[in-house]
């Protein structure tokens, strides 16, 4: 951004209380309040964490979800959750989730949920937010969302039931707008996942229609990665296929993934910033424990320098943290914006 170079975001998603994990697992023993106090006091904490960091953007940390994407299917009508895990035991992966059946017109009448997570988040950050910190709602895209839900006559395939998703996630954004959300990004993992085999020109289309109510409006940005689930990847990790096309999307931000891809393909950054967006660098490896240190954090943000300009180039964590413990994604956000401000005095910004 012109009026804060080399700015430091995160994705969305935040690692969990300990004692939320456990609430969520017995909330049978809760009521409605209850329900209510607890995600006030997760989405606080959450606030709080970023806020010490010292980043330029923060978010709920998406505490009022079971996963990045999981909660919002509990909004749709037309499905049918599944009642059982396809695979309990063993290492954990991606096809531990199942998927939902459709029975009907997909639909969310009363919305997907992030609005009323943003307008928790607004009435947070009055009291502890400095007010040169933006406040970022993150919502996963129709393709992504698709993933999870098995055909049927109706929606005989992936891309009909995105068609399906989309205007849901579309109207969803817009609302978003409307209360004032000055940054919203949309995750598409499975687009970055999928793009060595599908039409990118295809994904392009359906990110461009999915956003087009808010571009030039507010703040717009997309978030890709190879999936995190458990701390797992599951997409083949070539950036390289989503390229040139991907520079297509209405964005005024792209996320890539880099730090677990050891950075080498970060000259796709260039391309990037110039296409004329911002370029948010993936420079914390949430897979990992390592704890990157601020002078890691340092050499890293030189290396994008070499390929873009510092008013375009954004800084934040390959992916959501919340399959990362608290306190590691506490050390690493906190070593991340220290080596980001050592960079930005040492250029005088």
């Amino acid at each position: 951004m012109k009026t804060n170079p080399l700015r430091t975001s995160v994705i969305g998603s935040y690692p969990f209380p300990g004692w939320l994990e456990f609430a969520s697992q017995n909330l049978d023993q809760f009521g409605p309040i209850d329900v209510a106090e607890m995600q006030e006091d997760a989405a606080v904490a959450a606030v709080r964490d970023q806020v010490a960091s010292g980043l330029d953007v923060i978010t709920d940390g998406e505490q009022t979800r079971l996963d990045f994407n999981l909660s919002f299917y509990g909004y749709l009508q037309g499905i049918d959750l599944e009642s059982s895990l396809p695979r309990r035991w063993g290492p954990p992966a991606h096809d531990q989730r199942g998927k939902h059946d459709i029975v009907g017109t997909l639909s969310a009448p009363g919305g997907l949920g992030a609005v009323e997570e943003f307008e928790r988040l607004k009435s947070i950050a009055s009291d502890i937010v400095p007010e040169r910190v933006t406040l970022k709602a993150s919502i996963p895209g129709p393709f992504t969302l698709s993933g999870r839900l098995n055909p049927n006559k109706q929606y005989p395939d992936r891309f009909a039931i995105t068609e399906a998703l989309l205007p849901l996630v579309r109207e969803e954004i817009t609302q978003l707008m409307n209360h004032g959300c000055k940054e919203i990004c949309v995750d598409e993992p499975s687009m970055s996942c999928y793009a060595h085999k599908e039409d990118t020109r295809r994904f392009v289309d359906i990110f461009n229609r999915t956003i087009e109510p808010i571009v030039g409006k507010t703040r717009v940005c997309m978030h890709m990665c190879f999936g995190n689930f458990k701390g797992r990847s599951v997409g083949g990790k070539r950036p390289e296929c989503m390229f040139p096309d991907f520079l297509e999307m209405k964005v005024d931000e792209m996320h890539l993934e880099m730090a677990t891809l050891n950075f080498a393909p970060l000259e796709l950054i260039k391309q990037v910033t110039d296409a004329g967006m911002d370029a948010a660098v993936g420079v914390v490896d949430v897979k990992s424990y390592y704890i990157e240190t601020p002078e890691d954090i340092a050499d890293r943000v030189k290396a994008c320098l070499k390929f873009s300009p510092a008013d375009q180039l954004v800084f934040a964590p390959d992916c959501g943290l919340s399959q990362t413990a608290r306190w590691a994604s506490r050390q690493k956000l906190a070593n991340m914006v220290e080596g980001v401000r050592r960079v930005r005095e040492g250029l005088k910004l």
